[in-house]
């Protein structure tokens, strides 16, 4: 089973389409501010949030509602506007904002991560530019030196737009 969250009008076949409007394509209408969300534990095998998560009132509650309705080792791809860049802050409908280390908050191994149960590991992450700029994406992205480097220093000076996130769930 596979879910796509706050679809809008990208429509995933094979998945189930989650979205809080009766869109055409929409197989679910749900407000994903109410918990919990519709669905049973360890239901998914893959969950997909497609500048979604950014819009919700909270970071940890739709984070835990992932993992709770995830299966063990479930496949949980995200991707997120780059804070703190225009992308970010553009869309007066953002509610929350996301570096490239909020999930790390949620591993088993950092120090802060008795905000919240819910673990995951970290298999992907990437940092998105502008179809201008690939080839600083692939530079950036290339190894951890190159992103530490980008992420400390000059992620002002060239603004990314999107991070990507692929986690899988540990239980």
């Amino acid at each position: 089973m596979k879910l796509n969250i706050g679809c809008g009008k990208k429509i995933l076949k094979g998945y189930i389409n989650l979205d809080v409007v009766k869109l055409p394509g929409v197989d679910i209408v749900h407000d994903l501010n109410k918990y919990p969300w519709p669905f049973k534990d360890n239901y998914f095998d893959e969950i997909y949030a497609d500048n979604v998560l950014e819009h919700l009132d909270d970071i940890i509650k739709p984070i835990e509602e992932i993992w709770r309705i995830s299966k063990k080792n479930a496949t949980i791809k995200i991707i997120v506007p780059f804070s703190p860049t225009i992308w970010a802050f553009v869309d007066p409908t953002h509610k929350q904002f996301y570096t490239h280390y909020t999930f790390d908050y949620f591993t088993k191994d950092n120090d802060l991560n008795y905000y919240s149960k819910a673990r995951f590991e970290i298999v992907k992450k990437k940092i998105i530019f502008s179809k201008y700029l690939k080839v600083i994406e692939w530079i950036v992205n290339s190894n951890k030196l190159c992103k530490k480097i980008y992420l400390h220093s000059f992620y002002t000076l060239i603004p990314p737009m999107l991070l990507y996130f692929e986690l899988k769930t540990i239980k």
